[in-house]
Formats: C-alpha cells, structure tokens, sequence
C-alpha cells in the first residue's frame, strides 16, 4: 500500500489516495500504521476517496482503530494533498466528511500548497446534539466531577464532540491519568474530546488536547475550534475576531462569526511518501 505521511501542527496521520490504492479493513490497518514502534506511527488513517456530493470524500481512523467523524487538521492536509498531487486545479475545494461538507480555501506558493483556510461549519452547543446526557440548550461552564474532583466544563460538536476546560496551568497537568477519564466519563455516550486551555490574553490561547481514541495529540484542529467557540461563551476572547491558539505542534487561528460558524487557518506538510505491506 502506497501512502503519504503528513502533518498539520504535529497532527499526523497516514494518507491513502484511495483513486489508486484499496484499503479493505481500514480498520485494522489504522491500527497497524499508527504504531509507532512497529509501524510508520501516526494519530491515525485518512482514507481520500472519490465524493457524489462533493470534489472529494474523507474517511478517517482513530489510532485505535475507531472512525472519526472530522478531523480539522486532516481537512487542511487533504487540500495540500489534492493540489500537490495535481487531482485538481482548484484552489477552492469541497469536502465530504462524515460531518458533513466542508469548504476549503487553498493558498498556494510556486505550485504547492502552504496554509489552508477551512470552513468548519456551525458550532453545536445543544447538549444531545453532541451527543451528552445532560438537560438544557446548552452546557457553558458547568460542573462535571472527574475523579473526586469538579471542573467547569463547555461542550461543544465541531462534527466532534469536545468538552473544554480552562485552567491557569496546562503544561503540568497529569493529561495521561485524568485524559481517559473525561474521555470515557457516563455523560458523553460516543467517548469525547477534551481540550485543557489557558487563556493568555486577549483573543490568545494555549491549549493541550486528549483525543478520544488517540490519546494526546500534538494539535488538534476541531479542538481548537471548540476552545475557540468555549473562550467567547465564557467570555475570554471576542466573537468576530481571530483568535490564536497555542498548541503543542504549533498556532492555528480561529474565528467564531457572529451567526455561529467558525473557521479555522493553519499549515500543512507532507512528511514523507512510501510504501508499507499490511500482513
């Protein structure tokens, strides 16, 4: 199987240009190529297929071997992709996820592709749309208790469901004793996303992120976007504006507009290409 391994912001996974190439248990094979001692290492797999709704269509998996339903930071790497790899011309593209259609704004520089502008979509705040088991038409700064202790918690669906915390500190935290445990906790029923944030000043964030089926990542872009949309409701940063976000594999920049949506601007890299044989 021939693959293209790519980052955006320390966020990698293994691309397969399905046009070319079969995956047939991605699965599995997510499993065995995310490994980072056996395998090429990687959060995951992302499959780019043929779309009947839009020019492209994404598939992505989990390091576990569980399916995603978005990925901000593979959408960005997927436009590099298509351009580079010349299976478009366009430097506006549509993509297919299992959220829904995303649009993509591609800004080239002698013929390859640096940054990538997304169009995430509308921020989902009503808690059974995210999906969670809790009452009302939101959930901004409520308590949840992990592990004996309490935290103010902002649920937010970016196509993935998130729950942001604000702290004054986030390099120290214990992110691998108390990350499963606000992944796997009886309010989220799909397992959640949790974004630990420090607000650094206006409209500026650092954030560390346990993604669910991945562990910590170095980025990850609808976390951002969460984090983002959480600091306008608790009032930290200002709707409208672009906000900074600081993550461990680097900055991406988010603006939450005033009628919901959100959109995210970031790099993306290819790391390298080859072959690996899945047995």
């Amino acid at each position: 199987m021939k693959f293209t391994k790519m980052q955006g912001i320390g966020n990698d996974y293994v691309y397969v240009n399905c046009f070319k190439e079969s995956v047939d248990d991605p699965e599995r094979v997510s499993r065995i190529v995310s490994d980072r001692h056996f395998g090429i290492g990687s959060d995951g797999l992302v499959l780019i297929m043929p779309s009947e709704k839009a020019d492209f269509r994404m598939r992505i998996f989990n390091a576990d071997g569980s399916e995603a339903m978005m990925c901000g930071n593979a959408t960005r790497c997927i436009g590099k992709y298509v351009y580079d790899n010349k299976l478009t011309d366009k430097t506006s593209v549509t993509l297919e996820t299992n959220s829904g259609i995303k649009y993509l704004t591609l800004f080239p520089e002698n013929g390859v592709v640096k940054t990538v502008n997304v169009d995430m979509g509308k921020a989902v705040l009503n808690p059974s749309d995210i999906p969670m088991t809790a009452e009302g038409e939101n959930f901004i700064s409520r308590p949840i208790t992990v592990n004996g202790s309490e935290y103010a918690v902002t649920a937010v669906s970016m196509g993935n469901p998130h729950a942001v915390t604000f702290a004054d500190d986030v390099d120290s935290l214990p992110l691998e004793a108390i990350g499963p445990l606000f992944e796997n906790h009886p309010l989220f029923p799909m397992r959640v996303n949790t974004e630990f944030v420090k607000v650094i000043g206006d409209n500026e964030l650092q954030m560390r992120v346990w993604e669910r089926g991945s562990g910590e990542t170095w980025a990850c872009g609808t976390g951002a976007c969460a984090s983002a949309v959480a600091a306008v409701l608790n009032g930290f940063a200002k709707q409208g504006s672009e906000i900074t976000i600081h993550l461990r594999g680097g900055d991406l920049f988010i603006t939450y507009t005033s009628d919901g949506k959100v959109f995210m601007r970031g790099p993306a890299e290819t790391v390298f290409t080859g072959e690996i044989t899945i047995k």
